[in-house]
């Protein structure tokens, strides 16, 4: 691979990664924002999906979701199933269409950092209602768009500029897997005999 090459194709990957990393954090921000979004299952009860309020913490990827074990979405779980959840903000201003795994997880200690006055008046029983479920949601994956329907679109249509030029930077699949603090691995590229001897001869100090 010629050197050159190289440098445009780090350059081409490392503008994906930024518009991926945009992306995710504006999918992320909208989320807590709003919250709601249609949930359901792949493959099960034809794909039906119902309005849930999500929840998410600080610094964590999990999505969780109060809800009652009388819900026939939590009837139809496996112990790991494989959900979708579609949403789209208030001001419609970003979609997505988010892919992971759905479960059941009753865990006191989550439940007691999220619940609020919104979710205690759902249960009368308060945090320990008997039908109070917990369901955890693990995002792999999300195709986000943003929207592009403005007047600035309608003005470069005038002008004869293609607004899907601009449009596609502002859609695309982004991943949701929680990351280690592993560095992240790079390729060296093998240096050119040409280019090697031209280095070694530049250390020699002149006579």
């Amino acid at each position: 691979m010629f050197p050159g090459y190289a440098s445009q194709a780090s350059r081409v990957k490392g503008t994906e990664m930024a518009k991926a990393r945009d992306l995710e954090a504006k999918l992320w921000k909208a989320l807590k924002s709003d919250m709601t979004v249609m949930l359901g299952l792949v493959g099960v009860d034809n794909g039906h999906a119902r309005p849930m309020t999500a929840q998410i913490e600080k610094g964590r990827r999990a999505v969780w979701f109060f809800t009652s074990r009388d819900n026939s979405l939590v009837g139809r779980l496996s112990k790991q199933s494989r959900a979708v959840a579609t949403f789209a903000s208030k001001g419609h201003d970003l979609f997505a269409t988010i892919h992971g795994q759905l479960r059941v997880d009753n865990d006191r200690a989550v439940i007691d950092r999220l619940w609020n006055r919104f979710v205690a008046a759902w249960f009368e029983g308060g945090k320990d209602d008997p039908k109070l479920t917990l369901l955890r949601f693990d995002p792999d994956n999300a195709e986000v768009w943003l929207d592009a329907s403005s007047i600035f679109a309608g003005i470069k249509m005038l002008l004869g500029v293609d607004p899907k030029e601009s449009f596609k930077d502002k859609v695309g699949v982004v991943s949701l897997k929680s990351r280690g603090k592993r560095p992240a691995r790079t390729r060296r590229i093998p240096e050119r005999p040409a280019a090697r001897a031209a280095r070694r001869q530049g250390r020699r100090r002149p006579s």
